[in-house]
């Protein structure tokens, strides 16, 4: 090659290892790598590990997610994980009536389909599931029709097959809910993608028997924290990478900290943060195009002193045509102590959000809650995290692939760059955007280095 370094494949074994982000990916990576007798440093910009885990306290025993919460049962990587670390699920608590604010009027009905027009609904999600049944989850691009796909935003889409009010009012709602995304900013190849591989359009939607029928008791953010306890003062906390620079015999990551040399690095990072850091040589296709878009997500946990909303029938569950919170959710801690009713704020919504005042995101926030629950009191707390101006995040769930994005970058999207692997949610073709993707993601890593020694 004209840069003079060697192809990844055929090169000399690693004996050491730089692992960038210390989220469900890399600290999966650095404990695999590890185990095999790699010696391994992971760098995590922030000042504590989990990246888009991470818990808040709530009280003095009780800890609610401000970020990745949910699992099923085919979740088997998590699963696993949770119970070598000693950890238990907890299941999403749903019982009771839900509230439904999409009109003039709000609506109490059980269960959770919305009392909008059944038959459009079912169109829309019968629509939706032929775009899901048709797509390649292991090589997107190739799915039949892909160029046209890739070419249309979910908007797109929606304009020219959703003709009923109702389908046209839900679904940018269930977009939101599903992948934190603006139909604007998301392609339709990338929406047909991420409903298959996270295993269909019932299963991600689903609490019981689905993708949220539990969450970690104590907090998802747990997992991280084992992990990292594993590896001790491997892991360097406020170390920002800037710069991945390899030559024939290794590779140099700089952090404003200082550098730290190794036979190879694992980025795990989502890909607006991975195409920021300076590579050299550079990269042969960037991680990340100007149609990518950040995950439209903020997170606002409303503390009451009990989950009150239980005690006349409901179960905290609601869908809001109109913000800031779209749905919310009882997420109460198992073991007692307080009510949580978390609230999430999606899409073109989140940004707007995200503008306003501290002052004004609570008093937007806590007198929706209070419109939608009479019942309620005024919290006795407030927690807000804003995942979309989250400085080493960029978004949550996970990034959106937007217009061609999957026929420029889906290729590539675990191609070792030299001596640089990649890893992270946004890199599995499996449960992408979960929790799950990302360990798999880990997983991956940790074998295609192995196989190279």
């Amino acid at each position: 090659m004209s840069d003079g370094l060697p192809v990844g494949e055929g090169r000399p074994g690693a004996t050491s290892a730089v692992v960038v982000g210390a989220g469900l990916a890399g600290l999966t990576a650095a404990t695999g790598l590890a185990a095999h007798g790699i010696e391994v440093t992971v760098l995590e910009a922030r000042d504590r590990v989990g990246g888009r885990t991470h818990g808040l306290r709530v009280g003095p025993d009780a800890w609610v997610d401000a970020g990745a919460a949910y699992l099923g049962d085919r979740h088997t990587e998590l699963l696993a994980l949770i119970s070598e670390l000693g950890l238990k699920t907890t299941p999403t608590t749903m019982q009771g009536a839900s509230r439904f604010a999409l009109g003039a009027e709000q609506a109490t009905r059980d269960g959770r389909f919305p009392p909008l027009n059944a038959v459009a609904l079912g169109d829309l999600f019968e629509l939706l599931d032929e775009l899901a049944t048709a797509v390649r989850p292991e090589a997107p691009w190739l799915t039949p029709d892909a160029a046209r796909l890739d070419t249309l935003t979910a908007a797109d889409w929606a304009d020219q097959h959703l003709t009923h009010p109702d389908a046209r009012l839900f679904f940018p709602l269930f977009l939101g809910e599903m992948m934190a995304a603006d139909p604007a900013e998301v392609s339709v190849l990338h929406l047909a993608f991420y409903l298959r591989s996270g295993g269909g359009l019932r299963y991600l939607n689903a609490f019981e028997g689905g993708a949220q029928q539990d969450r970690i008791a104590g907090g998802a953010h747990q997992a991280c924290d084992l992990l990292a306890d594993r590896l001790g003062s491997r892991v360097r906390l406020g170390e920002p990478v800037l710069t991945v620079h390899q030559d024939q015999d290794g590779v140099t990551v700089g952090t404003p900290g200082g550098e730290y040399r190794a036979d190879l690095a694992v980025l795990a990072l989502p890909p607006l943060l991975a195409d920021a850091v300076d590579h050299r040589p550079a990269l042969p296709v960037r991680r990340a195009t100007g149609r990518t878009a950040r995950g439209c997500a903020v997170k606002v946990n409303l503390v009451y002193p009990a989950p009150l909303w239980r005690d006349h029938g409901l179960s905290g569950w609601s869908v809001n045509a109109e913000g800031p919170l779209l749905s919310t959710v009882d997420d109460s801690p198992a073991e007692g102590g307080v009510g949580v009713l978390t609230g999430f704020v999606t899409g073109a919504e989140a940004h707007r959000y995200a503008a306003l005042t501290p002052a004004e995101q609570r008093s937007a926030a806590v007198g929706q809650a209070a419109r939608l629950f009479p019942m309620l009191p005024e919290p006795i707390g407030f927690r807000l995290t804003d995942w979309v101006n989250e400085q080493y995040s960029r978004g949550c769930y996970a990034a959106l692939l937007g217009p061609g994005d999957w026929s420029a970058l889906g290729p590539t999207l675990t191609t070792p760059h030299h001596r640089v692997h990649w890893a992270g949610t946004e890199t599995s073709t499996e449960y992408f955007g979960l929790m799950e993707g990302a360990i798999r993601s880990g997983h991956r890593v940790v074998a295609e280095i192995l196989a190279r020694r």
